[in-house]
């Protein structure tokens, strides 16, 4: 006999967790099938650290759901007793024209936000790690920092089964059936009934989502760890994690000293590389390298002086960079999340809110609009 369900959730990284935990608090019979292990390499949400901030310079209309984002990451500090979102500060460095800059401003102001505005001396002055232009500013999110990516995950998956959430790792699902009634689930192993899915499979969307597959681009990421010449003013205390708009070389982001292997770099996108899922993520080389040791050298030389580490995770990125969270048009008992495009993880924990209502009730009283297929795609809503 097949068992039922009343959600099922498809891939467990950050997303499929946060939704398995919710829907499981909720007290409503869920399973999460994941293909492989919990926090794996060859997804997005590994590696220490994932920025956190308010002051959002994307798009003012992120904020609301940032804000809410945080009450839930300390709600589960609470129920798990566990330290998951540390704020140091976040700060935006750029010409006050960058997008960085002044996005980060639009947003501050528009949502009334805590912030700072440093000009050159009073950056130099306060946060002596970062080398600067004439003319750069400063914009600092106080209550920005960052998020525990493989504690928060693994805290999820706790918290889920405890609750009374069904897990199956290492089974990956090949085909759904959705009918009037609900949908079949088909792993390699078995069949499952669900009155609703939530599919949350990063890199490999398109493999259940087809509509997806010209449009979700898989790319390589690279970050590497640099040890300080001066760990004093790598420290938390000293050195805030930040964002640097570069202009034509695009965004740079990095975390100070919070483990052993040093100050933490990366470029956005790197050098948008798609990749193959199925295929283990190509190593850095040497090109990869070279590019954080001129940002290190230009803009960190005290405090990333040298590199110790590299290694590569994913993004699935869409056009717009904005996410997908929404019902398959015409399939409504399949809820789609490509919530990422290298800028998610900070949502994780209220994205699991926004699925756990889609899955349950099919819409959501929070702010979701510009995730929907339509506003990705038109009035035809699909990615074809």
């Amino acid at each position: 006999m097949t068992a039922s369900y009343d959600v099922a959730v498809i891939g467990l990284g950050a997303m499929g967790s946060a939704a398995l935990c919710h829907l499981a608090a909720r007290g409503v019979r869920v399973i999460g099938i994941e293909a492989q292990f919990p926090a794996h390499a060859l997804g997005s949400s590994h590696g220490d650290s994932r920025l956190i901030r308010l002051g959002y310079f994307e798009d003012p209309s992120y904020v609301p759901l940032l804000q809410r984002a945080y009450q839930n990451w300390r709600a589960l500090e609470a129920r798990l007793g566990a330290d998951i979102l540390t704020v140091t500060g976040v700060l935006q460095v750029g010409r006050p024209d960058s997008a960085v800059v002044a996005g980060t401003l639009a947003s501050c102001r528009l949502h009334e936000l805590a912030h700072e505005i440093l000009d050159e001396g009073e950056l130099s002055q306060r946060f002596p790690a970062f080398e600067l232009d004439p003319g750069d500013i400063g914009v600092l999110d106080p209550q920005g920092g960052y998020v525990r990516p493989e504690t928060a995950i693994f805290g999820m998956l706790k918290l889920a089964a405890s609750d009374g959430a069904e897990m199956h790792f290492g089974e990956r699902v090949v085909a759904l059936e959705p009918d009037d009634t609900g949908v079949t689930v088909r792993s390699e192993n078995q069949a499952y009934r669900a009155r609703r899915v939530i599919v949350a499979t990063g890199a490999w969307i398109a493999e259940l989502v087809p509509a997806l597959e010209k449009t979700a681009m898989p790319i390589r990421q690279v970050v590497s760890w640099y040890q300080p010449q001066d760990p004093y003013l790598a420290a938390p205390g000293r050195m805030p994690c930040f964002i640097r708009d570069e202009g034509e070389d695009g965004a740079y982001f990095g975390f100070p000293m919070i483990g052993t292997e040093g100050v933490k770099i990366g470029r956005h996108t790197q050098f948008l590389e798609p990749i193959d899922p199925e295929k283990p993520n190509p190593p850095v080389n040497a090109e990869d390298q070279a590019l954080l040791d001129r940002f290190a050298a230009k803009r960190l030389p005290r405090v990333a002086s040298t590199a110790v580490r590299a290694t590569t995770c994913r993004y699935t990125m869409l056009p717009s960079e904005n996410f997908l969270i929404d019902l398959m048009p015409s399939q409504p008992n399949i809820v789609v999340c490509s919530a990422c495009s290298g800028h998610g993880f900070k949502f994780t924990s209220v994205i699991g809110e926004i699925l756990a209502d889609l899955g349950l009730d099919g819409a959501t009283t929070l702010p979701t609009g510009i995730f929907s297929f339509k506003h990705h795609f038109g009035d035809s809503g699909l990615g074809a």
